[in-house]
């Protein structure tokens, strides 16, 4: 809402990538839009065009993104990870909840590495689990931060 900013909300996919797009400065998309699920004139919709030309996401399927949907932690590390352009990590993963061939699992080394987040445990990610509206806007501070 317009006084409201609902921290404890489920953050979804559409309002994730509206944060990133607002945080490189909310530049023009351009491109035609493959979602049957992203509406011109939603205000989401400029913020979906320029993350599929940027390589964050590619959507939930060839043809929707699924702006509804929740974000989980998995995904919110990796959308950021690829706003970062994908830089090389290295070391090794101490969680036993990320599998080495997990498409998640470079973006959860280089978000804990930096910083960004940590474990839900010493031992756990937890990348399945839905993301608040206030997490996500902290892992995104914290990466401008570091």
């Amino acid at each position: 809402g317009a006084t409201t900013f609902s921290p404890n909300a489920p953050c979804t996919r559409a309002q994730i990538v509206t944060f990133l797009w607002r945080a490189a400065g909310s530049p023009t998309a351009s491109g035609n839009n493959p979602f049957t699920d992203v509406a011109a004139g939603s205000y989401y919709y400029d913020s979906v065009q320029w993350a599929v030309a940027q390589g964050i996401t590619a959507g939930t399927s060839a043809t929707t993104f699924s702006p509804d949907a929740t974000c989980t932690r998995g995904q919110a590390v990796t959308f950021l990870y690829r706003y970062e352009k994908s830089p090389t990590v290295s070391g090794n993963n101490s969680f036993t909840d990320v599998s080495h061939n997990a498409y998640y699992t470079n973006a959860v080394q280089w978000a804990v590495g930096k910083g960004v987040t940590a474990g839900t445990s010493t031992t756990t990610f937890s990348p399945n689990t839905i993301c608040t509206r206030a997490q996500i806007v902290t892992f995104l501070y914290r990466d401008r931060a570091n």
